[in-house]
């Protein structure tokens, strides 16, 4: 049995094709689509209301959804056997946990700093003054 170089290729070559392609883009045009008219939409609503936060957590799970999309697909992980997929995505999700907490930890930091350093937080609240337009400043 003689194996060219095409033949070869084409026995290694899973997935893929142009109906694949066109599909796995419609997909996330789509989802892409669908965040941003919910993004849109919440520019009218007030701030804390249920509706709003609902909302932002819809569009979380669509974005995770496209990130998963997006590293099966264009890094080619579908295809691959189940503990190389692991090796990818648990690091990537310690990765959003360490900006997760990292994020907390310095919301913390501020509202400590303000809770017990008094100066501080009347420091911040003195507005700096305005400075003059510039091309209006006079000459001595």
């Amino acid at each position: 049995m003689e194996h060219t170089l095409d033949s070869l290729a084409e026995e290694q070559h899973v997935g893929g094709g142009t109906k694949e392609i066109w599909r796995v883009t419609i997909i996330l045009s789509v989802l892409t689509l669908v965040e941003l008219a919910l993004g849109y939409s919440m520019m009218g609503m007030e701030d804390g209301g249920f509706l709003k936060h609902f909302i932002k957590g819809v569009i979380l799970i669509l974005m995770v959804a496209k990130a998963f999309y997006i590293v099966g697909y264009f890094m080619h992980l579908k295809h691959e056997i189940r503990n190389l997929i692991m090796t990818v995505v648990v690091p990537l999700f310690l990765f959003i946990w360490f900006i997760t907490a990292f994020l907390f930890e310095g919301n913390s930091f501020k509202n400590n700093k303000n809770k017990w350093d008094r100066d501080h937080k009347e420091r911040s609240l003195i507005q700096a003054p305005k400075h003059e337009e510039e091309g209006t400043h006079k000459l001595d």
